[in-house]
């Protein structure tokens, strides 16, 4: 007997990227699925219904020069990242068919994952399931390890977010107003920074793009330094933080998008700040606190029921829209969490 067989569009890396990345070096292909795992296997196959945009992607575009956390990716091959999906048919004793998952997946239709006990389970769906790219997923325990974890903030304390408007900026604020801190962000327009000051109630926000001097900026709105940093930019930026971090302060290093497009990256000048000011900075990656997710779960959709977080995310439809998606990223064009939808439930 046959098995089903269905086409299967997919987003491949057309070549490795170098400077910025543009649409046409992602290709849309497709080729036939079978819709049923290898006899024998421990594989699951998922219908995947969100894809995550996430910037930590940009790296995996590049020819593998510097040992990384994470592999490139195979020019002509399928691209992979995080990504919300239904079990279509298992072989893992874990996982059965109509089971919601999220985890590491294939930018396709339907993915065979070989490695299903990478896979979490989804608890609970009272939320939208699209929330698992983003405040219940890998983002979401980005903001949480990098804040609440290696950041120790204590109430009262002053709090710095750049790219604030992101999938974990967003989310950092919040749990930064939930210690009882003072908080502002920064972002790259006035629609974000609106949002960041009326959705997200940072204290303060800015549109860094307008800000000739970033140092006399952070003066203004920490005239009395900053006690935690959370770094999602680097370059020029980080540099004018280190002017105006307080002693014993803290840097949680989470990622560096001004660079990441960069052949030449920019030089940091005030690094001895570092030692003047006792400051400690922590760079930081999600996988290595993954034994956190189940508290982290249990915490934020008590929080979310209870409308004290909130999350905003930019849809784009279908995946013929993933490409332009994923690129936007890297201009700013987003606002808040960017998700592609493959497919509705």
């Amino acid at each position: 007997m046959s098995t089903e067989k269905i086409r299967n569009k997919k987003i491949a890396l057309k070549d490795y990227v170098t400077g910025y990345p543009k649409e046409d070096d992602l290709l849309l292909l497709s080729s036939d699925v079978e819709l049923k795992v290898p006899t024998g296997s421990n594989a699951v196959l998922l219908k995947n219904l969100y894809l995550s945009c996430d910037p930590y992607m940009r790296g995996k575009m590049s020819k593998p020069v510097v040992k990384s956390y994470t592999d490139s990716f195979t020019p002509g091959s399928v691209i992979t990242g995080y990504g919300v999906g239904k079990v279509v048919d298992s072989g893992n004793l874990n996982l059965q068919a109509g089971d919601l998952v999220w985890g590491i997946t294939g930018w396709e239709e339907y993915s065979l994952i070989e490695a299903p006990e990478r896979l979490i389970k989804i608890k609970y769906t009272d939320v939208p399931l699209s929330y698992y790219t983003g405040i219940l997923g890998m983002p979401g325990l980005t903001a949480y390890v990098g804040f609440n974890e290696l950041s120790t903030p204590k109430k009262g304390e002053t709090v710095y977010v750049s790219a604030a408007s992101g999938a974990v900026g967003q989310l950092v604020g919040q749990f930064a107003k939930l210690t009882g801190c003072y908080v502002v962000g920064s972002a790259g327009s006035q629609e974000k920074v609106d949002l960041l000051k009326n959705k997200f109630g940072f204290d303060e926000a800015f549109n860094y793009k307008e800000e000739h001097d970033l140092n006399a900026a952070l003066k203004r709105y920490f005239p009395d330094g900053i006690d935690i940093y959370f770094e999602n930019v680097g370059g020029p930026m980080l540099d004018a933080v280190l002017l105006n971090m307080r002693n014993h302060g803290r840097i949680a290093v989470c990622g560096m998008i001004s660079q990441y497009n960069l052949t030449e990256k920019d030089s940091i000048h005030n690094l001895f700040c570092i030692v003047s000011k006792r400051i400690r900075m922590q760079g930081f990656i999600e996988p290595d606190h993954k034994h956190l997710y189940p508290q982290f779960l249990e915490l934020v959709i008590q929080y979310i029921r209870e409308g004290k977080l909130t999350y905003v995310e930019d849809i784009a439809e279908g995946i013929e829209k993933a490409p332009s998606a994923l690129i936007g990223l890297f201009s700013g064009r987003n606002v808040g969490k960017q998700v592609v939808v493959v497919a509705h439930e």
